[in-house]
Order: structure tokens, then sequence, then C-alpha cells
């Protein structure tokens, strides 16, 4: 009993902000793990001579790195992140644009630098250094958010900048990136009719360029951009195309792989390990592992509950954005949430055959390396939003019981301890 008493002051005393998110950090970890040793069965046979754990220390090494980072940065005000939000973007353009042009190359797509050896995908750093941007840009320019010159403008012209450097090697983020957005933009009281106009002419002018590029290949250009538009107009037109003559060529082999996984997964778990489509399955340890946790744990446990997990870190972000009383750290926390989200519903649509393939990992599940350290930090930095709200919550309790204490003690409290 007094064991459990040290450890519950423990984790209260240095664990802060919103206990159900955490909750929903450790029950994703715990998925994770579950997943990933699971579905790397057939890659361990492949490359490691069956060396399941090989897999599985490293997942969980990244996974602990991850806390350790969600840990870290929610010690910090949201103050800091305003700070810093500027130089983000100034070293991520720069980054992306090396990235498409000298990065390293995977599936004709070139996703990842290389620096002193520590490879990263930049387009995870890109999304939560713009969302953090446009959140505190969108804060100080709250009265003047109805000049399209001297606001929208602006800041639409960082997102177009952001999202063309991705687009070429990461069509779905890109386009998911966009639409987080435009969201934010509009939680942040922008002009729909801008909006709606901005968005209109940015999508035809994609459509164009895609349409452009994959013209180019069909006339013999062949290059990196004309690969990759050929790419994204055939998983397009594979998705729509349903003719099961075509299966025995392969054609929608991965799509139809996921169902059958999930079609036999049943109602109820059959329990970890149990996974055969796991043999069958491309990439089941990564983009179709929301697949293999349904054959495996069943659609309540694995479907339902897993959804679950995610629309309640949506709803407590909700929570948190309804207690801020400044704009930035609410528009941060929605950003983020969101980002969280989306990915987590877009690499479920995927799986069930909701969505094109499209190669979203299931963020803090999926086996992977720079994906479950930018998904830590994102939680970090809506933990560290939602830890100032509980200080405020607190002086207010203690107003309430008729201490007398001054919001700046209690603001200077949050920094001295970060």
């Amino acid at each position: 009993m007094r064991k459990r008493i040290i450890i519950m002051n423990f984790l209260k005393n240095n664990f802060k902000g919103d206990s159900h998110i955490w909750g929903i950090i450790v029950g994703l970890c715990v998925f994770s793990l579950l997943a990933v040793y699971s579905s790397s069965g057939s890659l361990a046979y492949r490359f490691k001579e069956g060396n399941t754990a090989i897999y599985i220390i490293r997942h969980a090494g990244l996974l602990a790195i991850g806390l350790a980072i969600a840990f870290i940065l929610h010690k910090f005000p949201s103050k800091f992140y305003a700070r810093i939000s500027h130089l983000l973007i100034i070293i991520v353009v720069p980054l992306l644009a090396v990235t498409l042009f000298f990065g390293v190359e995977e599936n004709n797509a070139t996703r990842w630098l290389s620096i002193f050896g520590i490879t990263f995908q930049t387009s995870d750093l890109a999304k939560i250094a713009l969302i953090m941007f446009l959140a505190e840009r969108l804060a100080s320019k709250q009265n003047d958010i109805n000049n399209f010159k001297k606001t929208l403008l602006p800041m639409f012209i960082i997102i177009g900048i952001v999202c063309i450097l991705i687009l070429p090697a990461n069509f779905s983020t890109s386009i998911m990136l966009f639409a987080i957005c435009v969201m934010l933009l509009f939680v942040g009281r922008a002009s729909l009719k801008q909006l709606a106009s901005l968005c209109a002419i940015s999508l035809v002018i994609i459509g164009i360029v895609v349409a452009s590029l994959y013209g180019m290949q069909k006339i013999g250009i062949d290059n990196a951009l004309t690969q990759r538009a050929t790419t994204i107009v055939n998983r397009i037109e594979r998705y729509f195309d349903k003719d099961p003559q075509k299966d025995h060529l392969g054609y929608n082999y991965q799509e139809n792989q996921a169902k059958i996984a999930v079609g036999t997964g049943g109602f109820f778990p059959s329990g970890p390990g149990t996974s055969v489509q796991r043999n069958f399955l491309p990439h089941s340890y990564s983009d179709f592992i929301f697949a293999i946790i349904i054959e495996e744990w069943g659609l309540i446990i694995g479907g339902i509950f897993l959804v679950l997990l995610y629309i309640t870190l949506l709803y407590r972000s909700i929570v948190i954005v309804q207690k801020c009383d400044k704009t930035f750290p609410a528009l941060l926390v929605i950003g983020l949430s969101l980002s969280i989200v989306f990915q987590a519903l877009i690499n479920m649509a995927v799986a069930v055959g909701l969505m094109p393939v499209t190669g979203q990992p299931l963020p803090l599940i999926s086996m992977g390396g720079t994906s479950i350290l930018f998904t830590g930090a994102a939680f970090g930095i809506i933990l560290s939003v939602s830890r100032e709200v509980g200080k405020k919550d607190e002086l207010k309790a203690r107003k309430k019981d008729g201490e007398t204490v001054q919001e700046e003690e209690l603001e200077d409290k949050v920094v001295t301890e970060t």
C-alpha cells in the first residue's frame, strides 16, 4: 500500500497535464509493442534469420525515446514554443528543399535526409513547425485577421511553400497538412470566403501540376517527379477500379490482403501472434498495421477501442482549448491534435479499403523512427498547454479556498519548474 502511494505521488508530481492523454499515450504504446512484435515476424525471417527480438527491442527503444521527448517538452511553457516557431520554420524550409533534391531515395521518393549518419523524415518536423508557426501568426494577427494582404496571404504563402516542397515525395502528407492548416485558419477566424477562394485556386494548381507530370511520363519523359505523379494517379485509379479479373495480376494486392485480415478478425480477439496475413501483407508492421491489429484483436478491441483512443485525444484537446485564455496555446493544441487524429484516421481508412493507399503510419503504433519521435513531441506540446491550464485551475481552486495567491506567482512557478 505504501509503495503504491509513493508511486502515485511520483507520477502526480512529475507527469503533469491531462491524465487522460497520458493514459492514451500508454495505451497506444502497449498496442504498438504487441502489434509490432507480431507483424514484424515475416520481416525478421527475411532479414534477421527469424530473430524478432531485434525489431521489438529497437521499436521499444524508439517508444521510450518518444515518451522521453513528450516528458521533456511537456515541462516547457507554451511561450517557449511561440518564441521558437519562426526559427523552426526558417530551418524547415531549406531542410525540405535539400531533402527534395539531395535526400535519401526509396521507392522513387526522397523523403529522408541523412545528417551525420542520422536519417530522419523532414516532413514530420515540418508538420509541427508549420502548425506552431501558423498558431503564433494567427494569435498575433487577431486584430488584422480580415486584412487579406497583411494577414491571410503571407500565411498562405508559407503554407504553400512548405506543402509544395513536401508534395513531390509525399503527396498524402502534403494534402493532409494543407487541410489541417486550412482548418486552423478557419478556427483562427480567417475569412471563410477568402479561404475558400485560396483553397480552390490551390487545388486547381495541384491538379494541373500532377496531370502535367503524369502526361509527361506517358510521352516518355522519365524522372523522379514524373514517376511520383504516375504513382499518385495509379493509386487513385486502382482504388476506383474494382475489376476482379485484375486481382490475379496483383492489381490491388495490398488492399486485398488487408481486407482479408480485417474480414477474418471477427468481433473478439484471437490473441497476439495469431495473424496469418502478416506473412502476405506488405508493410504489415507500418502502413497496414491496423489490419493486423483487427485480425488479432478483433473488431471491438482492435478496431473500435483503438479508434476511440484517438477520438478521445481529440475530445480532451477540445477540453483543453476551452480552458485556454490565450489564442496561441489554444490554436497550437487544435493543430497538433488534428495532425495526430487525421493521420490515424487516414491510416485506418486505407487499411479497411475506404481510401487509396497513402503510406501514412499509425501514430505511435506503426514501426518507424522519426514518426514516433515527432508524434511524441506533438503529445508533449499538447501536454505542456494542458499543464498550464491545470496550474490555472489550481490557482482558481486556491483562491476559492481563501488563499491569497497572485497569478504571476503561479506563472513563475511554471517557468521555474521547466
